[in-house]
């Protein structure tokens, strides 16, 4: 995708800005060749999606609400109806998930199973032997898988979302697709390995090396957590390559490359275990002298980051939608434990304190089915559309949310949530897996991005209008002539913009929408307006120091966060209504969603002026520091 500029108000910003507002100048050398290598791997969007407008606040829920075609293809849809069916069918009968958990193995004659239902290649074009399926119907899989066995679901989507299919089919070339694809739609397990020991979201810190020998290449090196490891036949494989110079300056590059785990030099050499997830199959895999053919470079070299990135943007909602189906299976559980439950002569679920949970869990729900609906039907319409803000939304709310709600669910069956489900069924109760559920949910907010590396890259994809209007202006390595310059045509640029963000704007709402629907959409507009000028005011007040304030970006992350949801319920109410739901039942579910969305967006807002983080910070110093080990004091030494 060409590098263009994101449309924005009448008044142009200058284009002369650097790509970072960020001033590497003071950086240390290995945060300047972390950030350099990341934003070289982006690419600016030719227009901006419904969230990077909100937080420039323009309101366009219009770039969400994307219609239902007009003229559906009913054979597409009984096609995929059937093979949902069969699936859950298949996942009820053979698929037994505790026993998986119990031995830590996902069954050979379950994976060959999925297998013949075609579920290694649910997006993988039907030319080459996959089912072709939608964004929209790849989600509802991963709901039912999630709602069923988180270890099926994490088996499956490493290796269609970030193993070898999705790098294909986004980056590989016609004669890779004919290769692989088929073989991979069949079921040939694929991984992928990108992270090492000394390597999390820190790109220059890559040891694992890619060198030139002849017409191939040779890796050496060890990557950690390496997904699928033990069971994959292929893996996709991120490897530094020889440095070059780009832009005028000499610098390392990452490449991408598909490796047989059959080559020479390739081992597993140890599985990892972990508290939940436990036949999640990660591994550690060492390459030694292993030779790759060019034609196994994926993107082109020195394109490995990108292709790493954006196979995590558009892997990274299998995620929320099998959170989803975990708190709909949570929902299912409290909801029948409320009701038999009785407790000082009425059921728990007529409880204040026990209804506040059940409510919580509920409208959630409901709002993250509404962000992933929407956020698939954007994609499924237009693939180059960009939903890196949508997509890392989803995935940082709705795994943070499906934690709460397991929470929730925890403390309302009480010791039966703690107890093991061998344990429930030995005692002659429901065996529900509460316990299970959580150990396996827990991860779902490290994996592909954790929440605090997914609110960097949120406020970092959202502040990019901002960078190109003011970025030079603030940056120390220009010249004072090129700050001056930069300074008065970002003066103004926001002597139009900063006046319009107190202006009401039209709603660009669906015509007919119910009226309590378009009360909270009208809010939520407010608060969007309100968001932009709040990040504006952080820019102006701590300026190229507002990278490091870290919380505060967080609670502006959490706003657009919230306000994302409160749109697409929003939104999403309005067509099931459409679609025949009763009115009243919807809305219910909407309006006690948009109270308990309000209020944390309004504590988010006060916490941008009255904080105690710059004090936090210096305590957290002094304890790493080692000053405050007396708190220590009266434990067991190890």
């Amino acid at each position: 995708m060409a590098e263009t500029t994101p449309q924005r108000s009448p008044t142009r910003a200058p284009e002369e800005a650097p790509a970072t507002l960020i001033d590497t100048s003071k950086m240390l050398a290995g945060e300047r060749a972390a950030l350099e290598a990341t934003e070289a791997a982006r690419e600016s969007p030719a227009t901006l999606g419904f969230v990077a407008e909100l937080f420039m606040g323009r309101w366009r829920p219009d770039k969400l609400a994307v219609p239902v075609l007009s003229a559906p293809d009913r054979a597409e849809e009984a096609r995929a109806a059937k093979w949902l069916g069969e699936l859950a069918g298949f996942l009820r009968s053979e698929v037994d998930p505790d026993a998986i958990d119990r031995t830590g193995e996902i069954p050979a004659a379950v994976m060959a199973g999925l297998a013949r239902l075609g579920a290694y290649g649910i997006k993988i074009p039907r030319e080459f032997g996959g089912l072709g399926f939608s964004q929209e119907i790849y989600l509802k899989a991963c709901v039912l898988l999630g709602s069923h066995c988180a270890n099926v679901f994490s088996h499956l989507s490493v290796h269609q979302s970030v193993g070898m299919p999705q790098p294909l089919v986004l980056f590989g070339t016609e004669d890779q697709k004919k290769a692989w694809l088929p073989r991979l739609a069949r079921g040939a397990v694929s991984g992928f390995a990108l992270t090492e020991a000394g390597v999390g979201s820190d790109p220059a810190r890559m040891t694992t090396r890619s060198e030139p020998d002849g017409d191939s290449l040779v890796i050496n090196g060890e990557k950690l957590w390496c997904s699928n490891g033990t069971l994959a036949e292929l893996l996709v494989v991120v490897a530094r390559s020889p440095s070059r110079i780009i832009g005028g300056r000499l610098r390392d590059q990452l490449t991408a490359f598909a490796v047989e785990v059959g080559t020479p030099g390739v081992a597993i050499t140890h599985r990892c275990q972990f508290m939940g997830l436990r036949a999640l199959n990660n591994a550690v895999v060492r390459f030694t002298n292993v030779r790759v053919p060019r034609s196994a470079i994926i993107g082109g070299e020195g394109r490995g980051l990108k292709v790493a990135l954006t196979t995590l943007n558009a892997g990274r909602l299998s995620i929320p939608a099998a959170s989803l189906g975990m708190m709909k299976r949570s929902l299912a559980i409290a909801r029948e434990w409320c009701g038999e439950r009785v407790q000082w002569g009425r059921p728990i679920g007529q409880h204040e304190a026990i209804a506040g949970k059940v409510r919580w869990i509920a409208t959630h729900t409901f709002a993250l089915e509404a962000m992933l609906s929407l956020t698939a039907r954007i994609i499924d319409r237009d693939p180059r559309a960009d939903i890196r803000l949508e997509a890392a939304m989803c995935k940082l709310w709705g795994t943070e949310k499906a934690w709460e709600a397991l929470d929730h669910l925890m403390q309302l069956r009480g010791g039966r949530g703690y107890e093991t489900v061998g344990s429930l069924a030995a005692r002659g109760e429901k065996p529900h897996p509460v316990e299970r559920m959580m150990r396996d949910a827990r991860v779902t907010r490290i994996f592909e991005g954790s929440s605090e590396i997914m609110r960097l890259f949120i406020m970092r994809e959202a502040l990019e209008p901002h960078l190109k209007a003011a970025g030079a202006a603030l940056h120390s390595q220009v010249s004072a002539g090129q700050r001056a310059r930069a300074a008065f045509a970002a003066a103004g640029y926001y002597a139009a913009w900063y006046p319009s963000t107190w202006v009401p704007r039209d709603l660009r709402l669906p015509k007919g929408i119910d009226p309590r629907l378009a009360a909270h959409l009208a809010a939520a507009s407010r608060a969007g307006r309100r968001l932009s000028r709040a990040l504006f005011h952080l820019m102006v007040r701590h300026g190229a120091g507002l990278e490091k304030r870290q919380l505060l970006l967080g609670r502006l992350a959490d706003i657009g966060s919230d306000l994302f949801a409160l749109t697409a319920a929003c939104l999403h109410a309005d067509e099931c209504i459409r679609r025949g739901e009763e009115a009243g039942r919807v809305r219910v579910v909407v309006e006690d969603f948009a109270c308990l969305a309000g209020a944390r967006i309004e504590q988010a807002f006060r916490g941008l002026r009255r904080n105690a983080d710059a004090h936090g910070y210096a305590v957290a110093q002094q304890v790493v520091a080692g000053d405050h080990r007396w708190l220590e004091q009266g434990i067991v030494e190890r």
